[in-house]
């Protein structure tokens, strides 16, 4: 938590409590729950088991945040906080810099979307997205199927003033709070096909899915149910999907995928052909893509002693003197490299899309 990240794909995370349930493959191996705050905190993951609010201070944050120039180096790639005064990047000194605006990701350690967490947190948390217009906060969940009915319970129940029910009404009736990107995790084709629809169907400035760790091949089409029709949360989306396609165009797509394997103990190869798989499918559709990590497997360069077969339908096995046959189901060899080594190059490119 905090001012700074390694992700990728985001300025700052903030996680307003800690804790959740393993609800997925994806969290078979789920790092926040041994993270060192839930280790310091107590925090046990799992049904029935108490979250835990963070500090006043935490809360605190993104408001410093928001009340901080930020800004962005088109020459280095560099992103930070600077002096009101500064008019050169602080890393290169290049004058090809701009404002721009935070990207905050949240949670990291839990879920804002967990039917588990205490109703009132939640309503705190979206009075601090209301408070803090400056920040893009990145609500990243694996509960996609509860956003809307939670949205709509803060409207119902929770809210002590107009501008926090006008916060949810509006977001429901196609009037999505313009600093929020809503995003669901997703590991494969079943996940997939069941909650990017429902992504779809909520009104959101920008739809993604983090698909981390990618676990099989997806299929986007089809997930996305092009030529289906998008179902409704509720009897009232399509009325919020009418004004959302007004206000910012064609709603029944993706704005943005995220892609990555799985690193920790227990970490599972990724087939590269899934990954190129998506990327293709992200350029044939205009959706910036950004491919995040190979995480501790990597394709092997034949230089590794401990490798294993990796194949397209997800199985794996380990090798034998054979070379690898690409017929056979996609079969490639994938070594445990390790995070840092493996990197984030695929095909000898970085991907680094993100919505405009």
């Amino acid at each position: 938590m905090g001012d700074q990240t390694a992700i990728e794909w985001a300025d700052a995370t903030f996680n307003p409590w800690i804790g959740c349930t393993k609800v997925s493959p994806a969290c078979d191996h789920c790092y926040a729950a041994v993270s060192t705050p839930a280790r310091t905190l107590g925090v046990s993951w799992g049904a029935g088991q108490a979250r835990r609010r963070t500090s006043a201070a935490n809360w605190k944050l993104p408001l410093r945040w928001n009340a901080k120039r930020f800004m962005a180096c088109g020459a280095c790639g560099w992103r930070g906080e600077c002096d009101a005064e500064l008019i050169g990047c602080g890393r290169c000194g290049s004058m090809d810099v701009d404002d721009t605006r935070r990207r905050v990701f949240c949670a990291s350690l839990a879920d804002v979307f967990d039917n588990e967490v205490d109703p009132l947190w939640r309503r705190d948390l979206f009075e601090l997205i209301l408070k803090t217009p400056n920040l893009d906060w990145l609500l990243l969940t694996k509960r996609i199927g509860n956003a809307g009915r939670l949205i709509e319970e803060q409207r119902l129940r929770h809210a002590r003033y107009f501008d926090e029910w006008a916060f949810s009404e509006g977001w429901l009736k196609g009037e999505p709070p313009a600093n929020v990107w809503l995003g669901a995790t997703v590991c494969n084709q079943e996940e997939a096909d069941r909650d990017i629809p429902k992504l779809l169907a909520l009104p959101a400035r920008v739809h993604f899915v983090s698909m981390e760790p990618l676990l099989g091949h997806v299929d986007l089409e089809h997930a996305c149910g092009l030529g289906r029709g998008i179902p409704s949360w509720d009897d009232s989306a399509d009325v919020a999907a009418d004004a959302m396609a007004l206000r910012y165009g064609d709603t029944s797509r993706l704005d943005w995928v995220i892609v990555g394997g799985e690193s920790g103990p227990g970490a599972r190869p990724m087939h590269p052909d899934w990954v190129r798989s998506l990327r293709d499918q992200c350029a044939a559709a205009s959706v910036p893509f950004l491919f995040k990590q190979w995480g501790a497997w990597a394709p092997d360069d034949g230089r590794h002693s401990e490798r294993m077969f990796v194949y397209r339908s997800g199985m794996s096995d380990i090798p034998d003197f054979r070379v690898p046959d690409p017929a056979n189901d996609g079969e490639t060899e994938m070594a445990p490299v390790g995070k840092r080594k493996a990197g984030r190059m695929l095909d000898g490119l970085h991907h680094d899309g993100f919505p405009s």
